[in-house]
């Protein structure tokens, strides 16, 4: 049964976000404080080794800590998963719950949850993984059920919702992925979709704003950044080929209330420049967007 469509809101109510991993340069505390002195409303935090350590020894107090400087901010969070080498130094993203041994996986995922569930974050993402080339596709569309289902158990007991991404290139890369997959582990309430508005772009077959109307019922995380058909490269606003404000204006009517986080994570290098043109770049396409009529 389809869930009802959410009601209308304006483009003016869209909250704007940024991702850390576009920050991996700075500290955790500072990168924070930049994003609040900048004019967002929320970060998408990826989970890594210099940003929140979810094995850390003292993971309880940093969290914690995390937490109080988030309310201190005024900051919302969604937690993201996608660091590169947290589990293997010699792999990236590896494993994933396609390979052999996905428990490592498994288990920091769950740790996510828990984590998201501590912080008050509106959503944990993640995605399926790269399937590896000894792997039979039948075989990692199993494992990835069970690993997904595996996660939901944690995030139900939790109270978490989860927002599973369609990534390009790996085994589920668009939204008809999705909707398999979410039917294969049986439409629980709990399992969202991440949706990046580049990747609709990059790979969907329709306009960006009808991709965001097609998931508007389970749309719990937004990620935002500009993108070129058929490629797969996290660009600035104005590099790529997407119109902002039919984009926003689409995420508004579709009753969307989560964040919209920017997603560029190969720009820590200049990552407060970047961050303030994107910000004025959003709000000017949600100016843009309020404008136009629906």
């Amino acid at each position: 049964m389809t869930a009802p469509r959410p009601a209308p809101v304006t483009p003016g109510a869209l909250r704007f976000g940024y991702g850390t991993n576009g920050f991996a340069n700075h500290r955790l505390d500072d990168a924070l404080a930049v994003v609040a002195d900048l004019g967002y409303q929320g970060v998408a935090l990826t989970l890594d080794h210099d940003h929140l350590d979810p094995f850390a020894p003292d993971l309880a107090r940093r969290v914690a800590a995390v937490g109080r400087r988030l309310a201190a901010l005024d900051l919302a969070v969604v937690v993201e998963t996608g660091a590169r080498y947290l589990l293997d130094p010699w792999h990236k993203h590896a494993p994933t719950l396609l390979h052999d041994d996905p428990a490592p996986r498994i288990e920091f995922l769950r740790r996510a949850v828990r984590i998201g569930a501590d912080l008050g974050a509106e959503a944990v993402s993640f995605w399926a993984g790269v399937r590896p080339d000894a792997v039979a596709p039948d075989t990692a569309r199993d494992r990835l059920v069970a690993g997904c289902a595996a996660v939901l158990d944690t995030a139900d007991a939790a109270g978490v919702v989860l927002g599973f991404e369609p990534e390009p290139g790996m085994l589920i890369e668009d939204i008809a992925g999705w909707r398999w997959l979410r039917a294969a582990l049986g439409d629980p309430a709990r399992f969202g979709i991440t949706l990046d508005i580049g990747h609709c772009r990059c790979l969907e077959p329709l306009p960006v704003p009808d991709c965001v109307h097609e998931v508007a019922a389970h749309l719990v995380n937004v990620q935002i950044d500009d993108m070129r058909r058929g490629v797969h490269e996290h660009l600035e606003f104005g590099a790529g080929e997407i119109d902002f404000p039919p984009v926003l204006r689409a995420l508004a009517d579709a009753g969307y209330r989560g964040l919209v986080a920017v997603e560029l994570p190969r720009h820590s290098h200049a990552a407060p420049t970047v961050a303030a043109r994107s910000l004025d770049f959003l709000c000017a396409a949600r100016a843009d967007a309020a404008a136009d009529p629906p």
